[in-house]
Formats: C-alpha cells, sequence, structure tokens
C-alpha cells in the first residue's frame, strides 16, 4: 500500500517540525510538503496532490478558512484536516462549512493526528470527540430512534451526506438524479432537526456511524 501523501501547513516552522517528526514515525504516512500561508498552499496542492491536508486556521495572508473555501472550490473531494489552537464549536462549524472533513485540537494527543489523517484517507470524517457538542451525546437515545425509523435508501445517504460527500457525489455513486439526492437530504434534515450537514456529522459521529 502507497504511503498517505500529506501536505502541511502551519506559519510555525517549529510547529510544523513537530508535527513532521510526528508523522514520520508513520511508516503509512509521509509529508510531501509544507506551506506556511495559505496562497502557498494553494500552489502546492496543484502540483503536489496531495491525499491529505493537514492545517491550521490561524495564518498570515487569506487564512486558514478561505484556503479551505478555494481548495474545495477546485478540488471537491479534497480531504482537509484542521488541527488548530481553537477548539470552540464555532471554529469546528465554520471549518467543516467551508469544507474540511476533519478538525482536531493541537491540545490533542498525538495518536489523535494519526486516527484523524487515516479516517480521512478512507473517505471518512473526523472531528475529535472533545469538540463534539454536548447535546450530541445528550440526545443519543433520540437520534438512535430517528436513525432506526430511517428506510434503507435514506439512511444510505444520510451516511453518505456526514462523511461530507457533495448531493452530485452522492447522486453519482447511488445512480440517482441530483435533484433526488436534495429531496433526501431536506427530508433528512428535518427528521433530525438540524440545518446543516455539519449538524448531521456530529451526530452520525455520535453515534458511531462513521
Amino acid at each position: 500500500m502507497n504511503p498517505i501523501k500529506v501536505l502541511l501547513i502551519d506559519d510555525h516552522a517549529v510547529v510544523r517540525a513537530g508535527f513532521r517528526l510526528l508523522l514520520s514515525c508513520a511508516a503509512a504516512i509521509c509529508v510531501i510538503a509544507e506551506a506556511e500561508r495559505g496562497e502557498q498552499a494553494l500552489v502546492l496542492y496543484a502540483g503536489q496532490r496531495p491525499d491529505v491536508v493537514v492545517m491550521d486556521l490561524s495564518m498570515p495572508g487569506i487564512g486558514g478558512l478561505e484556503c479551505i473555501r478555494r481548495l474545495t472550490q477546485r478540488d471537491a473531494t479534497a480531504k482537509i484536516l484542521v488541527f488548530s489552537i481553537h477548539d470552540e464549536a464555532v471554529y469546528v462549524d465554520r471549518a467543516m462549512q467551508a469544507g474540511a472533513k476533519g478538525y482536531i485540537s493541537k491540545n490533542s494527543a498525538a495518536d489523535i493526528m494519526l486516527e484523524a489523517i487515516y479516517a480521512l484517507a478512507a473517505g471518512d470524517t473526523y472531528i475529535e470527540k472533545g469538540l463534539l457538542p454536548e447535546n450530541s451525546f445528550e440526545n443519543l437515545s433520540t437520534y438512535q430512534a430517528i436513525v432506526q425509523q430511517l428506510s434503507v435508501r435514506e439512511f444510505d445517504i444520510f451516511c453518505l451526506l456526514a462523511r461530507g460527500l457533495t448531493g452530485h457525489e452522492i447522486a453519482a455513486q447511488l445512480c440517482l438524479s441530483y435533484k433526488t439526492i436534495a429531496n433526501y437530504s431536506t427530508h433528512i434534515k428535518t427528521k433530525f432537526n438540524v440545518s446543516s450537514m455539519v449538524e448531521l456529522a456530529h451526530i452520525a459521529i455520535a453515534l458511531k456511524l462513521i
């Protein structure tokens, strides 16, 4: 199996060196390039085509959130893992809504980053457990009951949405029209009483479906 190619983005050289050292201990991961700001990351991504981008949010220039938006606009399949000192839910939500597929705190244990990179490389979404809204766990029994009531098709689409796939990607994978997927998405969000795909991801992770 080829190693997972990682592009590491952080404006502090010492931080990049630390995480590069950490990732070098994993035989299945290879840091192929580093960037210190978003503009440089966009160029490196286009030339290097990494499997996973690991990036900070607080950077000079266009900043992390805008970098995520531009990367995902250019490549909807980009797998971006945010690692940030900010552990508030608002930052997690904004990053995921911008297009990130995962979010971990810089205060997390070393194995969390490895686990997150493996998850994203496999096509999953990953949000560090401690960063999930508390109600994801308070309402666990309610969510479990709702999942039990989903049809087979609704369950499949719910899981794909939670993993971060777009409506067009799901339509192609399930051989359905985009309009059909959009209708399913609306019904699923209504059943869970949520308004965003990020909230669906929170629920799926809390239920250990992804």
